[in-house]
Protein backbone atom coordinates (compact mmCIF):
# COMPACT_ATOMS: atom_id res chain seq x y z
CA UNK A 1 0.00 0.00 0.00
CA UNK A 2 1.25 3.22 -0.79
CA UNK A 3 2.19 5.72 2.58
CA UNK A 4 0.43 8.24 3.51
CA UNK A 5 2.94 10.84 2.69
CA UNK A 6 3.29 9.75 -1.02
CA UNK A 7 -1.02 10.09 -0.99
CA UNK A 8 -0.84 13.32 0.27
CA UNK A 9 2.14 14.55 -2.56
CA UNK A 10 -0.48 12.54 -5.05
CA UNK A 11 -3.73 14.34 -3.71
CA UNK A 12 -2.04 17.82 -3.67
CA UNK A 13 -1.39 17.34 -7.42
CA UNK A 14 -4.70 16.60 -8.45
CA UNK A 15 -6.04 19.43 -6.35
CA UNK A 16 -3.31 21.63 -8.98
CA UNK A 17 -5.18 20.03 -11.98
CA UNK A 18 -8.11 21.54 -11.20
CA UNK A 19 -6.63 24.86 -12.52
CA UNK A 20 -5.87 26.13 -16.09
CA UNK A 21 -3.08 24.08 -17.51
CA UNK A 22 -0.89 27.57 -17.49
CA UNK A 23 -2.10 27.91 -14.09
CA UNK A 24 -0.99 24.64 -13.21
CA UNK A 25 2.42 25.08 -15.05
CA UNK A 26 2.83 28.10 -13.21
CA UNK A 27 2.68 26.58 -9.55
CA UNK A 28 4.43 23.49 -10.60
CA UNK A 29 7.15 25.55 -12.12
CA UNK A 30 7.20 27.60 -9.05
CA UNK A 31 7.21 24.17 -6.78
CA UNK A 32 10.06 22.85 -9.07
CA UNK A 33 12.42 25.61 -8.55
CA UNK A 34 11.90 25.73 -4.97
CA UNK A 35 13.03 22.21 -5.10
CA UNK A 36 15.99 22.70 -6.56
CA UNK A 37 16.74 25.47 -4.18
CA UNK A 38 19.38 22.47 -3.14
CA UNK A 39 21.47 20.72 -5.78
CA UNK A 40 20.18 17.75 -6.87
CA UNK A 41 17.03 17.43 -4.08
CA UNK A 42 16.15 13.75 -5.53
CA UNK A 43 19.70 12.52 -5.12
CA UNK A 44 19.88 11.59 -8.79
CA UNK A 45 22.96 11.13 -9.46
CA UNK A 46 24.35 9.80 -6.42
CA UNK A 47 21.28 7.10 -5.22
CA UNK A 48 22.30 3.16 -6.01
CA UNK A 49 18.40 2.99 -6.99
CA UNK A 50 18.13 5.40 -9.84
CA UNK A 51 21.51 4.91 -11.82
CA UNK A 52 20.24 1.29 -11.52
CA UNK A 53 17.10 2.17 -13.04
CA UNK A 54 18.64 3.96 -15.60
CA UNK A 55 21.09 1.12 -17.05
CA UNK A 56 17.85 -1.31 -17.00
CA UNK A 57 15.78 1.30 -18.78
CA UNK A 58 18.33 1.99 -21.17
CA UNK A 59 18.71 -2.04 -22.12
CA UNK A 60 15.07 -2.06 -22.48
CA UNK A 61 15.14 0.37 -26.06
CA UNK A 62 14.59 -1.44 -29.32
CA UNK A 63 17.72 -1.70 -31.92
CA UNK A 64 17.77 1.49 -34.12
CA UNK A 65 19.50 4.54 -35.21
CA UNK A 66 18.21 7.46 -32.75
CA UNK A 67 19.62 10.79 -34.09
CA UNK A 68 17.17 13.18 -32.14
CA UNK A 69 16.27 12.25 -28.35
CA UNK A 70 14.26 14.17 -25.48
CA UNK A 71 13.84 13.64 -22.32
CA UNK A 72 10.85 15.37 -20.93
CA UNK A 73 11.42 16.03 -16.64
CA UNK A 74 14.89 15.99 -17.29
CA UNK A 75 15.85 17.73 -13.54
CA UNK A 76 19.30 18.39 -13.31
CA UNK A 77 20.31 16.31 -16.61
CA UNK A 78 21.77 13.22 -15.09
CA UNK A 79 19.92 10.70 -16.89
CA UNK A 80 20.24 13.42 -20.16
CA UNK A 81 24.26 12.81 -20.36
CA UNK A 82 23.85 9.25 -19.48
CA UNK A 83 22.03 9.02 -22.75
CA UNK A 84 24.52 11.33 -24.30
CA UNK A 85 27.15 8.86 -23.66
CA UNK A 86 24.84 5.75 -24.96
CA UNK A 87 24.40 7.63 -27.99
CA UNK A 88 27.53 9.79 -28.73
CA UNK A 89 26.37 10.92 -32.53
CA UNK A 90 23.01 12.22 -31.74
CA UNK A 91 21.56 15.59 -31.03
CA UNK A 92 19.65 15.24 -27.11
CA UNK A 93 17.16 17.62 -25.60
CA UNK A 94 16.27 18.14 -21.90
CA UNK A 95 13.31 19.77 -21.58
CA UNK A 96 11.94 20.78 -17.54
CA UNK A 97 10.02 23.23 -16.26
CA UNK A 98 12.56 24.88 -13.84
CA UNK A 99 15.43 27.16 -14.53
CA UNK A 100 17.36 26.57 -11.66
CA UNK A 101 17.88 22.54 -12.46
CA UNK A 102 18.40 23.39 -15.78
CA UNK A 103 21.46 25.73 -14.99
CA UNK A 104 22.59 22.81 -12.95
CA UNK A 105 22.19 20.69 -16.13
CA UNK A 106 24.40 22.97 -18.11
CA UNK A 107 27.13 23.16 -16.01
CA UNK A 108 27.02 19.37 -16.46
CA UNK A 109 27.60 19.21 -20.03
CA UNK A 110 30.99 18.25 -21.13
CA UNK A 111 32.89 20.07 -24.08
CA UNK A 112 31.68 18.61 -27.62
CA UNK A 113 29.05 17.01 -26.70
CA UNK A 114 25.82 17.51 -28.48
CA UNK A 115 22.89 18.38 -25.98
CA UNK A 116 20.98 21.11 -24.97
CA UNK A 117 18.70 22.11 -22.12
CA UNK A 118 15.27 23.87 -22.67
CA UNK A 119 12.77 25.65 -20.17
CA UNK A 120 9.37 24.97 -21.41
CA UNK A 121 5.70 22.59 -19.97
CA UNK A 122 4.59 19.97 -21.60
CA UNK A 123 1.26 20.30 -21.15
CA UNK A 124 1.33 23.72 -23.15
CA UNK A 125 4.39 23.88 -24.60
CA UNK A 126 4.05 22.97 -28.53
CA UNK A 127 7.24 21.85 -30.22
CA UNK A 128 8.05 22.14 -34.42
CA UNK A 129 11.04 19.54 -33.67
CA UNK A 130 10.33 15.26 -33.30
CA UNK A 131 12.19 13.02 -31.90
CA UNK A 132 12.99 8.99 -32.45
CA UNK A 133 13.36 8.42 -28.78
CA UNK A 134 11.03 10.22 -26.40
CA UNK A 135 12.01 9.58 -22.38
CA UNK A 136 9.06 10.39 -19.86
CA UNK A 137 10.22 9.37 -16.13
CA UNK A 138 8.95 9.62 -12.87
CA UNK A 139 6.87 12.74 -14.37
CA UNK A 140 3.38 12.11 -15.31
CA UNK A 141 1.99 11.78 -11.15
CA UNK A 142 2.77 15.49 -11.03
CA UNK A 143 -0.22 16.18 -13.57
CA UNK A 144 -2.97 15.22 -11.94
CA UNK A 145 -6.69 14.40 -13.44
CA UNK A 146 -7.63 12.27 -15.97
CA UNK A 147 -8.22 15.49 -18.18
CA UNK A 148 -3.84 16.58 -18.00
CA UNK A 149 -2.88 12.86 -18.32
CA UNK A 150 -4.97 12.64 -21.57
CA UNK A 151 -3.69 15.92 -22.98
CA UNK A 152 0.21 14.50 -21.56
CA UNK A 153 -0.58 11.66 -24.17
CA UNK A 154 -1.18 13.49 -26.88
CA UNK A 155 1.59 15.97 -26.06
CA UNK A 156 4.28 13.08 -25.73
CA UNK A 157 2.76 11.12 -28.94
CA UNK A 158 3.03 14.78 -30.90
CA UNK A 159 7.09 15.16 -30.28
CA UNK A 160 7.58 11.27 -32.08
CA UNK A 161 8.65 11.03 -35.34
CA UNK A 162 7.34 8.60 -37.44
CA UNK A 163 8.23 4.93 -36.11
CA UNK A 164 9.85 6.69 -33.43
CA UNK A 165 9.93 4.91 -29.55
CA UNK A 166 9.02 6.07 -25.96
CA UNK A 167 10.10 4.85 -23.17
CA UNK A 168 7.33 5.86 -20.03
CA UNK A 169 8.93 5.23 -16.62
CA UNK A 170 6.97 5.29 -13.52
CA UNK A 171 6.28 3.73 -10.12
CA UNK A 172 4.50 0.41 -9.84
CA UNK A 173 1.77 -0.01 -9.63
CA UNK A 174 0.74 3.75 -9.93
CA UNK A 175 2.27 3.51 -13.44
CA UNK A 176 -0.66 0.71 -14.73
CA UNK A 177 -2.95 3.71 -14.38
CA UNK A 178 -0.32 6.41 -15.52
CA UNK A 179 0.83 4.19 -18.46
CA UNK A 180 -3.10 3.44 -19.76
CA UNK A 181 -3.59 7.21 -20.68
CA UNK A 182 -0.69 6.19 -23.36
CA UNK A 183 -2.16 3.00 -24.15
CA UNK A 184 -5.31 4.64 -24.75
CA UNK A 185 -4.03 6.78 -27.65
CA UNK A 186 -4.34 5.98 -30.43
CA UNK A 187 -0.83 7.18 -32.43
CA UNK A 188 0.71 4.73 -29.45
CA UNK A 189 1.23 0.72 -30.06
CA UNK A 190 2.98 -0.58 -26.79
CA UNK A 191 6.14 -2.75 -27.80
CA UNK A 192 6.47 -4.35 -24.10
CA UNK A 193 6.92 -3.46 -20.41
CA UNK A 194 8.59 -4.50 -18.08
CA UNK A 195 7.82 -4.42 -14.07
CA UNK A 196 10.95 -4.82 -11.43
CA UNK A 197 8.48 -5.22 -8.66
CA UNK A 198 11.45 -6.72 -5.90
CA UNK A 199 12.87 -3.28 -5.92
CA UNK A 200 12.78 -1.45 -2.99
CA UNK A 201 10.90 1.06 -5.07
CA UNK A 202 9.01 -1.03 -7.37
CA UNK A 203 8.72 0.66 -11.23
CA UNK A 204 7.82 -0.25 -14.16
CA UNK A 205 9.36 0.35 -17.94
CA UNK A 206 6.81 0.39 -20.86
CA UNK A 207 8.11 0.82 -24.53
CA UNK A 208 5.46 2.09 -27.17
CA UNK A 209 5.95 2.99 -30.83
CA UNK A 210 3.96 5.18 -32.59
CA UNK A 211 1.98 3.53 -35.17
CA UNK A 212 2.00 3.16 -39.01
CA UNK A 213 -0.31 5.23 -40.65
CA UNK A 214 -3.40 3.51 -42.08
Amino acid sequence: MPRLPELMHRALFRALSLLSAKGQGLVLRRYFDWRHRIPDPWRLATDDYEQQKYLVTLKHLPPGPYRRIIEVGCSEGVFTLALAAAYPEAEIVGVDLSERALTRARARVPQNVHVRFVRADLLTHRPQDRFDLVFCSETLYYLGREERLRLASSRLSELLAPGGVLVAVHPWPESDRLHGYLDAHGSLARLNEQVYASSPRPFAITVYRTRAAA
